[in-house]
């Protein structure tokens, strides 16, 4: 599988454990599953939810998502409208006033960072 993220955290044990592609991009959360639509509308599938976790897209800044490794023939459409439906919620939630310090961003990663590894066991 191919993980796409904007969490250093993840990159870097993915990175360790050498078992899947990573794609890292310095972007905020809405870039990130613009990437992935993209990624989707080229054929590819996605193999975990680009909202997992009880986290709303205002209240936290990273993002891990799996998808498929090599595009397929044709356009997934459950991929497309959960992608898509993935960015209006994230356009739907007012962004939060306050700026997240460097402990909360560590543990904001290490979140996105325990819910890809959970995907990653069950797969």
């Amino acid at each position: 599988m191919l993980i796409i993220t904007n969490n250093p955290m993840a990159q870097a044990h993915l990175l360790r454990d050498g078992a899947h592609e990573v794609s890292f991009h310095a972007v905020s959360l809405r870039e990130l599953l613009v990437v992935v639509r993209d990624r989707v509308h080229l054929g590819h599938r996605l193999l975990t939810h680009p909202l997992s976790g009880s986290v709303k897209p205002n209240e936290t800044c990273y993002k891990s998502i799996a998808i498929t490794p090599v595009p397929e023939a044709g356009v997934c459409v459950d991929s497309l409208l959960l992608i898509e439906d993935a960015i209006a919620a994230c356009d739907k939630f007012a962004p939060r006033d306050r700026q997240p310090d460097a402990q909360m961003l560590k543990d904001f990663q290490l979140v996105d960072w325990t819910l890809m590894q959970s995907a990653l066991t069950s797969a």
